[in-house]
């Protein structure tokens, strides 16, 4: 790997870390950046000791390149993070559906523009410290594989990356278990060595999205009506925002029974409840597809779908393909197939593509 340039994405914490330990180790020229997407640090206050932005990211991201002998540099990314991912953040919880951040922050943000900017500068790859994997498959496609260790497996929030993205993609990590990598981060003396992992999103450290909706947009969300499946009025809630399919909890409504979100209704500001059968499916509707191990999806194609981030996954089969869309059946009834959430498919370790699940 002599005279190969790779730009690793450093959040302060002990993978990135690692992943940047690792490359200089295999022989690369390894450049250290931490994207800056706030511009101060109270705006994106994490855990103490967490977070993948703000200033503190930032110092031990400093230190650890300074202990590696690295270059290291921060890069203003804050106008496509907002564009790319809180817009869209927003404007999905108030249609009534449940997005996925971390997905378009990897695919428009982590790669597309911190690719290009690698790129531009001269280098050959771009680095995370994602638990996945990259294979070039005999076809020629590239895609990204399941991770060394099935319990931090980061392989659906890849899903969305395009060839050219990983053609100059590597994940150092991806061979190795957590407690692998916290042993090599203290082997080799690196202080985020014991560092927590963050866990929520970075820019709602509360987990309080609908306060976080209402501040970014300053508009208050309309009160509307709890409906029962056959469109009677129940109660009334705070604004769909608050709520999404499958949840039974904080919903300020008793029936003396468990009761759950069916449906989202942003349309007429309903929101659905129901039973627990009521929220298991048998078909889903996505589209926005990207393809990944293959160039197509087909009709009868047998698949493993991940309809969540800490879904195990479960067979389905491609009922129908469209221009950007496909239909998935489910030979056992799935519990909450979210709207806005992607659907993922693998056969038994690659990423074969997916898209977001629109019904």
């Amino acid at each position: 790997m002599k005279n190969k340039t790779v730009v690793v994405g450093m959040s302060g914490g002990v993978d990135s870390s690692v992943a940047a330990y690792l490359l200089k180790k295999q022989g690369y020229n390894v450049i250290g950046i931490t994207m800056q997407i706030w511009q101060q640090e109270d705006t994106c206050t994490i855990e103490r000791e967490g977070g993948c932005c703000g200033l503190s990211a930032v110092e031990d991201a400093r230190r650890v390149a300074h202990q590696l002998d690295i270059p290291y540099y921060v890069m203003n990314f804050r106008e496509e993070f907002q564009k790319n991912v809180i817009d869209y953040f927003v404007d999905e919880y108030r249609a009534g559906r449940t997005p996925n951040p971390c997905i378009a922050c990897n695919r428009y943000v982590k790669w597309e523009s911190m690719l290009q900017k690698s790129l531009a500068i001269g280098a050959d790859y771009i680095a995370t410290g994602h638990y996945a994997r990259i294979a070039r498959l005999a076809s020629g496609r590239f895609a990204v594989c399941r991770s060394g260790s099935l319990k931090k497996d980061q392989t659906y929030a890849l899903y969305n990356l395009t060839q050219e993205q990983l053609k100059h993609t590597l994940f150092p990590v991806g061979e190795y278990e957590k407690t692998q990598i916290r042993e090599i981060a203290e082997e080799a003396g690196l202080k985020v060595a014991h560092k927590p992992d963050s866990q929520e999103i970075c820019f709602v450290p509360d987990g309080d999205y609908a306060s976080f909706i209402e501040r970014e947009t300053g508009q208050r969300e309309e009160p509307g009506d709890f409906v029962s499946i056959d469109g009677k009025v129940l109660g009334k809630h705070k604004g769909i925002s608050h709520y999404t399919v499958g949840q039974r909890k904080g919903l300020g409504i008793s029936f003396g029974e468990p009761i759950f979100v069916v449906e989202l209704r942003p349309e007429t500001n309903e929101v659905v409840l129901g039973k627990n059968n009521d929220v298991f499916t048998s078909h889903l509707t996505a589209n926005m597809v990207n393809c990944m191990a293959v160039d197509h999806f087909f009709e009868g194609q047998e698949v493993i779908a991940k309809i969540r981030y800490n879904h195990e996954g479960t067979p389905a089969v491609i009922s129908s393909v469209g221009e950007d869309s496909f239909d998935l059946t489910f030979p056992e009834p799935v519990r909450a197939v979210t709207p806005g959430q992607a659907v993922v498919l693998y056969d038994e370790k690659n990423v074969l593509g997916g898209g977001t699940i629109r019904r």
